[in-house]
């Protein structure tokens, strides 16, 4: 039976080589980040109970406990979910074949005149799916340690690489025009991006992003269930497609029924809503709706909002307890001038203008900096 080899390596080519050779005996392969503490790693070996791990000196070490993998396996991708708890996301290959299939072609990705460049952590979906596409569609890849934006823009620059995949906050700090075509995912992506750079929605279950600029790549189906119209919540997003995880690394299967009553579906806890032009907008966590005075209200709404006031840099909108809201709307800032903080009326003007007066922030905090995961999605947890 095929083994599961945990990779504990930086990223770039040496991972890609360590990676195939993982591939080439039949295993499959759990990659870890070797940026993290040594209690998280611990954590995350118990979830994904490989049975070998390889070091960044090469040495391989067997691992106690460890259990195999299905025939046909090739990712066990940790994720955090919901919980915050590590969870194992089996990938097969057949489902990595159909992501980079699906991807290359609503791309146009042309080998013989395209490389990809893979910039962003291995251990997260949406960096290491540039090395599966690259691999699975003979498509040239670079691969380097880390995002480094003066390296990554000159690699664009000088046409070494026409494709990547950023997350917002690498995206803020390069010229994206450099690139043939830009993937951003992660997070909410800001307004006015150029047309080179495609947002996508996906997450680790879906193999990387499933939906680019709201139209379901092909082969994918999007479905909404539980209607709750005062919200403005079209319903929880439900997906289904051949780029889907056969199971979590515990053997369950989150798979549901969908609202024609058929299966395959993957319930995504994310809320959204389709436009009258057929484009799916996700909404945001249905977790993370803040409900104020019997109103819900959405932070990324709220964010998007903020965000585009000249004296914000960085914004995240999370919740405070209030006993005579239930919960209050609060704002974290990093502002672009510290002698010039915008005021908390001047804020709450600006999002009761485009939003809705129960939208508006009632608090805002002053911060050096907005806690994030490696991915570049905001801790909301850790605002405090």
């Amino acid at each position: 039976m095929p083994e599961l080899v945990a990779l504990d390596l930086p990223g770039g080519m040496g991972f890609v080589d360590a990676l195939r050779a993982v591939w080439d005996t039949g295993d499959a392969a759990a990659p870890l980040d070797p940026r993290l503490p040594a209690p998280a790693i611990r954590a995350l070996l118990a979830a994904l109970r490989p049975t070998r791990v390889v070091g960044s000196d090469g040495q391989i070490t067997r691992v106690a406990g460890g259990r195999q993998v299905g025939e046909g396996d090739a990712l066990v991708m940790a994720t955090s979910g919901s919980t915050g708890n590590p969870r194992g996301v089996v990938l097969t290959h057949d489902a990595l074949a159909a992501s980079a299939s699906a991807t290359s072609a609503r791309l146009g990705v042309d080998p013989a005149h395209h490389t990809w460049l893979a910039c962003l952590p291995f251990a997260h979906i949406g960096g290491l799916s540039v090395v599966t596409r690259s691999l699975l569609t003979d498509t040239p890849l670079m691969a380097i340690a880390g995002f480094d934006a003066e390296l990554v823009e000159q690699i664009g620059r000088s046409g070494e690489a026409t494709h990547t995949s950023l997350v917002a906050t690498a995206l803020a700090r390069i010229d994206p025009a450099v690139f043939t075509a830009v993937l951003l995912g992660g997070s909410a992506a800001p307004d006015g991006l150029p047309a080179n750079v495609i947002t996508t929605y996906g997450m680790t279950e879906t193999g990387s992003g499933i939906v680019y600029d709201g139209v379901p790549l092909d082969g994918v189906e999007v479905a909404l269930r539980e209607e709750t119209p005062r919200s403005g919540v079209g319903g929880e997003i439900l997906v289904r497609g051949p780029m889907l995880l056969r199971c979590y690394r515990d053997g369950s299967d989150p798979r549901i029924d969908g609202p024609d009553g058929s299966g395959g579906w993957l319930p995504t806890g994310d809320g959204g809503h389709v436009g009258s032009d057929g484009r799916l907008t996700v909404d945001g966590r249905l977790s993370d709706v803040i409900v104020t005075g019997a109103e819900m209200v959405w932070p990324i709404a709220v964010e998007q909002v903020l965000a585009d006031h000249r004296g914000i840099a960085e914004v995240a909108v999370w919740k405070r307890a209030d006993p005579e809201w239930g919960d209050r709307v609060v704002a974290w800032i990093v502002p672009t001038d510290l002698d010039a903080v915008p005021s908390l009326g001047e804020l709450r003007d600006l999002v009761a203008q485009r939003l809705a007066p129960w939208a508006a922030p009632k608090e805002v905090v002053v911060s050096a900096a907005l806690p994030r995961t490696p991915s570049g999605k905001v801790r909301r947890a850790d605002l405090t």
